[in-house]
């Protein structure tokens, strides 16, 4: 495919070796990096762009960082499709550029990172298969930002069936476990995919001996444990109860919570026993008995956690975690920019798009 390939660019190489240590060049990746952080939008642009229509919002981020991925997609697609190619397309090219300008354990490090988006895609197109959804609907939602190109992708997604695809990626380390995958038990291939991202990741971080490390191990850490209280306050509020049903849900090495001991908690226990973390203050104002909507419980979780990233940036500026920051910062981007396109596409309210976005 190479109008595909055009579009997308190749993949640099992913190869790196984690054992140079002293080939890293942190302070001339952090120094690009800052300002490539400059550029993400201003929390101000946000009220803005509530007040705009699709098409103004379309030629506002034509004016911005994102102006070439509108303008080489804007052939095929308009609109809210227009909108999710060139945010995914953008974000798999900024994060490939920070693995071209990396070397040694800083490179091997945020490879390692990136490859959530492997799993993202691998979730994709299995749940794009499952439901039957065309193939452009999958191509939507790919995000080539791991070591899988969007042209490999965009093969994937032409498979006739899931069983495909598994087929395909028979020579990869997600094989043995897609093999499970029988056609009624996807939620639970995508949670072991989402688990055996976090086992490889802190495999990759080995013990945290330095402080390079131990700040980037408390990152991901910090991040797990956000997941699994969201996740928690689902459960929660769907009435499930047993532990049986809800532990195998949980991902291992989060940083604080003790999600066995949460688990078992009637819900008014539970956020009780939430007031002795470091999460309550964040959580404090929307996590009563009466809560009905957990989106703004989400927002305030994950705002938390980018405010988190941010300030642990500063305790360490020449390291990988000024790195991980500005990954973070930078989906979130996407992720704000893509609610208000889909939003505005659905018709729902400015007050309803606002409360999902999580602005900084």
């Amino acid at each position: 495919m190479p109008l595909l390939e055009n579009l997308w660019g190749r993949k640099p190489s992913r190869k790196s070796d984690k054992k140079k240590k002293g080939s890293s060049n942190y302070a001339y990746a952090v120094t690009r990096v800052r300002a490539m952080k400059s550029k993400l939008l201003p929390k101000e642009t946000y009220p803005r762009l509530l007040n705009m229509g699709i098409d103004e919002i379309t030629r506002f981020i034509q004016e911005s960082e994102y102006k070439n991925d509108v303008d080489e997609l804007a052939m095929r697609y308009s609109g809210g499709d227009l909108a999710e190619h060139a945010l995914n397309r953008n974000l798999a090219l900024t994060y490939d550029k920070l693995v071209r300008i990396t070397t040694g354990e800083l490179n091997y490090l945020i490879v390692a990172y990136l490859k959530r988006y492997d799993i993202w895609n691998i979730k994709t197109l299995l749940r794009g298969k499952f439901y039957n959804a065309s193939v452009e609907d999958i191509l939507e939602s790919l995000i080539a930002a791991g070591e899988f190109t969007y042209t490999s992708m965009s093969e994937l997604a032409a498979k006739a069936t899931y069983q495909e695809i598994i087929d395909a990626l028979k020579y990869t380390e997600y094989y043995p476990l897609l093999q499970k995958f029988d056609g009624t038990n996807l939620a639970y291939i995508e949670n072991e995919l989402d688990k055996m991202y976090y086992v490889g990741l802190f495999e990759a971080i080995g013990k945290p001996r330095t402080k390079d490390r131990k700040l980037f191990t408390k990152v991901v850490r910090l991040e797990v444990d956000v997941k699994n209280l969201i996740n928690l306050f689902r459960l929660k509020k769907a009435g499930v109860t047993q532990l049986d049903d809800i532990m195998p849900l949980m991902i291992e090495g989060g940083l604080e919570l003790d999600t066995q001991k949460l688990a078992s908690l009637p819900y008014d226990e539970f956020v009780n026993e939430l007031q002795r973390t470091q999460y309550w203050d964040a959580i404090s104002g929307v996590a009563g008995s009466d809560v009905t909507s957990l989106t703004a419980l989400e927002s305030k979780l994950t705002r938390y956690y980018l405010e988190s990233s941010t300030i642990l940036s500063h305790v360490a500026p020449i390291t990988v975690v000024p790195i991980l920051d500005y990954i973070i910062h930078k989906n979130n981007e996407a992720n704000n920019l893509r609610i208000i396109f889909r939003g505005k596409e659905t018709g729902l309210s400015d007050e309803l798009i606002k409360d999902q976005l999580v602005i900084i």
